[in-house]
């Protein structure tokens, strides 16, 4: 019987079926509030002058995160996103999201002037 394409043909494999993404995937830590240090800064660098609230130091889930981010932007009544465990919030919220965090339970700092 032979192989139906060059994709199916296996030479030699050591550990069992190399196609599975779940045995790949790294877990991504997903710890409670308290254990977390959040930073909040905000910034302007490369957005055209455009003030950014950045919050970075989470260890979530992109999931956990998406929820979480939802929630602060109807807290804030503006927009944002979550890059690479970072959540980008339009305009200047510091003080409003480290309130909001804070009742939350992270630990949050504001960071930067």
């Amino acid at each position: 019987m032979a192989p139906k394409s060059k994709k199916d043909r296996v030479a030699y494999r050591e550990f069992g079926n190399s196609t599975s993404d779940e045995a790949l995937a790294r877990g991504i830590p997903d710890l409670p509030p308290p254990q977390q240090n959040i930073r909040i800064q905000a910034t302007r660098s490369g957005r055209k002058g455009k003030t950014v609230t950045v919050i970075t130091g989470f260890q979530h889930s992109p999931e956990t995160l998406t929820k979480l981010l939802k929630k602060l932007k109807t807290q804030c009544g503006s927009g944002g996103t979550a890059k690479d465990n970072t959540l980008e919030i339009q305009g200047e919220h510091k003080e409003k999201l480290l309130e909001i965090l804070t009742k939350l339970g992270y630990k949050a700092k504001i960071s930067g002037g």
